[in-house]
């Protein structure tokens, strides 16, 4: 049995993630913290059947198990002094936040406006996408949980770049997310009153903290436009592309054959395109492709995921099964 802990259990991810590994037949769960809720069970904050306990960071106890799960909110305070605890008792660590996804230390003082916390960190973090980064995974001892917009952007576009068909390394992605995305934290943004019957773009331009990881993985250029959609879960994205002219669908389908085997990443037939009934609630991450009548190179492609599933808390426990040794599907069927 892997035995694992979870700092953080409260959140929208936090939970899943439990609901993910109570479930899973080779984990047990030692010990899920929470803030001002410690002392009480998981089904006092949720609807639900799990009386999972929840305890104070103070009350975990790190030395039982054998990988940690930081749920925390970006630049919680407390994070990276637990990142680095766990790591000096030898512990695995899979971080939710996206503290320690880009490498250079350079780049995400540029991006963010400040230094990084633990330049140290960025240099033994991998970047937690285990369709392209499955054998570091393996050896990691501490994963950096991609995000969930990057994935729709970074899954789709990576096997055109491997196939060197870009005529244009400038692309556009255009995604919309359920409002989940955005966390359990109280803001105005994210009331009922706020996001039903409407429709708003925000953090438009270079501003999006979750750019950087997305160019850094792709190599390309991105001009990033997200979305607010007044649903719960899932998260689709319409990517512009201008591949070289004489690019044809059948080639840049073909581009695709390198995720033939993955367990969670669809191709749709050609002339269909995903939409978010279809993956909320699973893991998988469903793609489309579709050229442009009368304008050769230029492509459109759609991508649709479940943010709380294969973009944050499913995806970490892939990463998890990997590290472990364990088939990277187990408990996520």
């Amino acid at each position: 049995m892997v035995r694992v802990g979870i700092y953080g259990a409260t959140g929208y991810t936090g939970f899943e993630l439990i609901k993910l590994l109570v479930r899973h037949p080779e984990v047990e769960l030692v010990f899920a913290t929470a803030r001002s809720d410690a002392g009480k069970q998981l089904c006092d904050i949720f609807p639900t059947m799990l009386q999972t306990p929840l305890v104070a960071v103070e009350q975990a106890d790190l030395a039982a198990v054998d990988l940690v799960f930081t749920c925390l909110p970006h630049n919680a305070p407390e994070l990276v002094p637990l990142v680095q605890q766990a790591l000096a008792a030898g512990k695995r660590v899979i971080d939710f936040s996206d503290t320690f996804r880009l490498r250079d230390p350079d780049d995400y003082e540029r991006r963010r406006g400040w230094p990084h916390p633990s330049p140290e960190l960025l240099a033994i973090a991998v970047y937690g996408l285990p369709e392209l980064h499955r054998a570091q995974i393996r050896q990691a001892h501490l994963v950096a949980n991609t995000g969930c917009y990057p994935l729709t952007a970074i899954v789709p576009l990576w096997p055109l770049v491997q196939a060197d068909l870009f005529a244009d390394t400038t692309v556009i992605v255009d995604s919309k997310s359920g409002i989940s995305g955005a966390g359990r934290a109280l803001a105005l943004k994210t009331h009922f009153g706020e996001t039903h019957e409407t429709f708003s773009a925000y953090n438009i331009g270079r501003t999006h903290r979750h750019l950087g990881e997305m160019e850094q993985e792709t190599g390309l250029h991105i001009i990033f436009s997200p979305h607010l959609l007044p649903v719960y879960r899932g998260i689709l994205s319409t990517i512009y592309i201008n591949l070289k002219p004489e690019t044809t669908l059948e080639q840049a389908r073909a581009a695709y054959g390198c995720y033939r085997d993955e367990p969670f990443l669809r191709l749709l037939p050609a002339g269909q395109l995903p939409e978010l009934r279809l993956v909320q609630q699973s893991m998988y991450l469903a793609m489309g492709i579709q050229p442009v009548a009368g304008d050769p190179g230029r492509f459109i492609i759609v991508s649709a995921l479940d943010n709380l599933l294969k973009g944050a808390s499913g995806q970490a426990v892939q990463s998890m099964n990997i590290m472990f040794g364990l088939d990277e599907t187990l408990g996520l069927g």
